[in-house]
């Protein structure tokens, strides 16, 4: 006998018709958390096995009944009151789930309290309702390693036809779950890529903010420079409320500090459907092919995508030239950043876990089968750079990062064009944007006549998020390519 859900659940809820459904009591988020755990339970741990969620939160059916009494007794917080969201693995919660960033040799590392945003959801009262899969130390631990696998959780798939399809960068599985329905929202990191990347390739919205707009602190890191926290939902209204949930000023992470009297605690102000018209936008579209992943560029949707931007009334100006798009960007800040960064985070965890450094991390992976199934050549790599950032190859990259990026990169050719945003095909400009620390979002264009979804990228300046917002949102308005995948049969 099956579970009979009242008729209104369905695929591709929106928080808005949510709030509205708990408000006239046709639903309670006590039901809305049981429905996403049945889906995960039918679809992700079984039937097609997409194997986008790593934990549940074995406390999220109380957390809900609790905030619906909240609810009847004193109102609502807001609108993520009762609205379930995943968190990638990296995200640290006090609670029953683990943080391991995907390795087995932190699968029992409990977090002694929450990630500030973390602490940030739960005010506004959103139930925390798992742990969603990622690619191994974000993609920090080999060159082989397929996006979206980990030795802890296995493989991720992409929800989207055949289940070979690559699935994006490393938080894969957080914007599956959304992608598939298994929640309304969810939490993802980048340092490049990685936000944006299982976006396009999942036909959701991705918002990569600024760095320093949200905290990283509780995050296990891969560098100091590029990290930041970012969202995911169906839609950039939804994507919207969640980023403004999350900003504030956090004591420990000083990089929020530059955020002061730049940040919004509410971007729905900035959804305009009629946000194109008078925009200049420029559009870049001339990078070698190889840039993309394989079958990653449609130009017939690209094309298409121009089209839409031009009726709703911006002014395009195709092929802009980004001064430092093509030159050789090193690596040299995530290489010695990440073995300083990660060497800390593992030497402050507990006494009775099993590693505290990388080289121990290397020597548990060594002596564990399933942890080398792809090796851990990047690890390797890392491990022999030093831990006191003062190297010039170090030094010389990071500055040079920063200034090809944003004075000779983004800023250069957002000033030189007069340009409000930049639009990228897909996500190929996730790097410039990540080495400049500046916000992008993705948002789907389309789908390949394969059924592969295809997206683009809109990019601004530092704590432009608004901006961007009110771009994306009447794109999306204007086309509404989103479609629910419809799984595959193994």
């Amino acid at each position: 006998m099956g579970i009979n859900f009242k008729s209104f659940f369905r695929e591709e809820l929106s928080i808005n018709e949510i709030q509205v459904a708990m408000e006239n009591g046709v639903i309670t988020s006590k039901e809305l958390v049981m429905y996403y755990l049945y889906r995960i339970a039918k679809y992700d741990q079984n039937g097609p096995k997409i194997n986008s969620m790593l934990e549940i939160n074995p406390e999220a059916i109380f957390i809900a009944e609790a905030l619906d009494n909240e609810r009847n007794l004193k109102g609502v917080r807001g609108l993520l009151h009762g609205i379930p969201i995943v968190l990638k693995d990296n995200i640290e919660t006090k609670d029953s789930m683990h943080t391991s960033a995907g390795t087995i040799a932190l699968a029992n590392n409990l977090a002694n309290q929450d990630a500030f945003l973390v602490k940030k959801l739960r005010e506004a009262g959103a139930v925390v309702l798992g742990k969603a899969n990622m690619t191994e130390l974000a993609n920090g631990m080999s060159s082989e390693m397929w996006a979206g696998y980990s030795s802890r959780g296995g493989q991720t798939l992409n929800p989207y036809g055949d289940p070979n399809l690559f699935v994006g960068g490393s938080s894969s599985g957080s914007a599956v779950a959304v992608a598939s329905n298994f929640s309304v929202l969810s939490l993802g990191t980048e340092t490049d890529a990685s936000i944006l990347s299982p976006a396009i390739q999942n036909s959701v919205v991705g918002i990569k903010p600024t760095v320093g707009l949200v905290s990283r602190s509780g995050i296990i890191p891969f560098t100091y420079s590029q990290d930041t926290a970012g969202t995911f939902a169906r839609t950039v209204k939804d994507a919207a409320i969640l980023l403004g949930a999350l900003t504030g000023i956090d004591k420990d992470d000083v990089a929020t500090y530059k955020s002061e009297g730049r940040l919004q605690q509410d971007y729905t102000i900035y959804l305009e459907q009629e946000g194109l018209n008078g925009a200049r936008i420029g559009l870049f579209n001339n990078a070698p092919k190889d840039y993309y992943e394989s079958g990653e560029y449609d130009e017939k949707l690209v094309g298409n995508a121009i089209q839409v931007l031009i009726e709703q009334g911006a002014t395009v100006i195709e092929d802009i030239e980004i001064p430092s798009f093509h030159r050789d960007w090193g690596w040299g800040v995530s290489l010695y950043e990440l073995k300083h960064s990660l060497d800390n985070y593992l030497n402050r965890l507990p006494s009775h876990m099993p590693v505290h450094s990388i080289s121990e991390l290397i020597q548990f992976n060594k002596s564990l089968e399933k942890t080398l199934k792809y090796g851990q050549d990047k690890l390797e790599r890392r491990e022999k750079f030093p831990n006191t950032l003062k190297n010039p190859e170090y030094l010389i990259s990071k500055i040079e990062d920063l200034y090809f990026s944003q004075e000779q990169g983004i800023d250069y050719t957002l000033k030189k064009y007069e340009l409000d945003a930049i639009v990228f095909p897909s996500y190929i400009g996730s790097t410039i944007s990540a080495k400049a620390g500046y916000p992008s979002i993705a948002v789907p264009a389309g789908y390949m006549e394969s059924g592969r979804p295809f997206g683009i990228t809109f990019a601004g300046t530092a704590f432009s998020e608004g901006v961007l917002i009110k771009l994306a949102f009447a794109f999306e308005q204007a086309t509404k390519f989103r479609k629910a995948p419809k799984f595959y049969k193994k």
